[in-house]
């Protein structure tokens, strides 16, 4: 079997070894479990690599990196200027950068050539940057917030139509850096990226009734929303330089994982970060409607819950009722561990790798993945 019919496992499936797997997890609970920040399993997996660190491996292609697309928003009108600027201050982590770069670097290497990138993987790697910057401008309009970054939203401060037009001019100046990459392939898997956030978005203005269903709903609404432009950027860079589609699976596979993983630590942060550092919580998504996997997990012990997701926690009491459940559940400790079992996943696949520092980089991502802390 190849690499890409290995890959195409339903999410039935996921579903069901996840469960065989939470089972084992339960009962080995003390070793385990994620919030005790007992070193990271993703070091047992792969215990013989060097774990170099993706921040420093990155940062000499990340150094130039707000400068070049603040060149490519270039307008004569200050205000379009002043609001496309706005979060590309350089204060960011350029996460998304990062794994664009040592995904690069580690294709690059593994296809015998100098680490070094070519000039189109480095105009991926900015372009990602733009095409996220552009979803979390429209997401603050649609989601009606006023802090982003620490900084007060665009739509705040400008209001919310110049803020659309914004995330718009962001887009088309992405899709010109694009199509100036001259590769049509390249250019056909980053559009899926947009496709991708545009659908990903509708979902979440759904639910599911039946309870599978849902959280297969989840799943997919997390890839596209954020895993998405990981693995779609991941492949782009790895298409440029190696024409083994085996390769391009790799290391789309490997963006998939950790985008997926990323997106359930976030949301179970949502639950517990402020309620370690102000001692109250902040239950954003609750009160957006969303049910996260913290929540879909809950439902296992609280039935109550399916209710209160159906009508999207808009009765008086729900938000509260429904952050309650899931403190007295194991909903945030089952999230956390599915988002290991992605981790776990993208370092099986980016081990097929030759042996980099970039590789082993991006080895090291997976643990910070599940340790970050905002």
């Amino acid at each position: 079997m190849n690499l890409s019919s290995a890959a195409e496992v339903t999410l039935d499936v996921i579903i069901v070894i996840y469960t065989c797997a939470y089972l084992f997890y339960s009962r080995h609970k003390s070793r385990l479990l994620y919030p005790t920040r007992k070193p990271c399993c993703c070091k047992r997996i792969h215990s013989d690599a060097k774990l170099k660190d993706p921040f420093t491996l990155a940062q000499k292609d990340l150094n130039h990196l707000y400068d070049d697309i603040k060149k490519e928003l270039f307008v004569s009108k200050s205000e379009l200027k002043s609001l496309c600027d706005y979060y590309f201050d350089g204060k960011g982590k350029a996460f998304r950068p990062m794994i664009v770069v040592l995904m690069a670097r580690a294709c690059n290497i593994h296809s015998n050539r100098d680490g070094d990138l070519l000039p189109g993987q480095r105009s991926i790697a900015m372009i990602s940057e733009m095409i996220h910057t552009a979803s979390l401008v429209h997401d603050d309009v649609i989601d009606g917030s006023d802090k982003r970054r620490g900084k007060t939203t665009i739509n705040e401060v400008w209001g919310e139509r110049k803020a659309i037009l914004a995330g718009d001019f962001i887009l088309s100046a992405a899709s010109m850096a694009l199509a100036r990459i001259g590769n049509n392939t390249v250019v056909s898997v980053l559009s899926q990226v947009i496709e991708d956030l545009v659908r990903g978005e509708f979902m979440q203005l759904g639910s599911k009734e039946n309870e599978s269903e849902r959280f297969k709903h989840y799943l997919e609404k997390s890839f596209k929303k954020t895993a998405s432009l990981i693995a779609n950027s991941c492949k782009a860079v790895s298409i440029l330089v190696n024409s083994d589609p085996e390769v391009q699976e790799i290391a789309f596979q490997y963006g998939r994982n950790v985008g997926i993983a990323f997106q359930l630590v976030d949301d179970v942060l949502d639950f517990t970060a402020c309620a370690s550092q102000l001692g109250k919580p902040s239950a954003t998504d609750l009160k957006l409607g969303l049910a996260t996997g913290p929540v879909l997990f809950a439902c296992q012990q609280f039935p109550e819950l399916h209710a209160m997701i159906m009508r999207r926690f808009s009765t008086t009491g729900d938000v509260d009722r429904a952050w309650q459940y899931v403190l007295e559940s194991d909903g945030v400790d089952q999230t956390n561990y599915l988002a290991q079992s992605y981790c776990r996943e993208a370092i099986r696949q980016i081990s097929l790798l030759r042996p980099s520092p970039e590789r082993d980089a991006l080895i090291r991502l997976t643990e910070m993945v599940l340790t970050r802390d905002k």
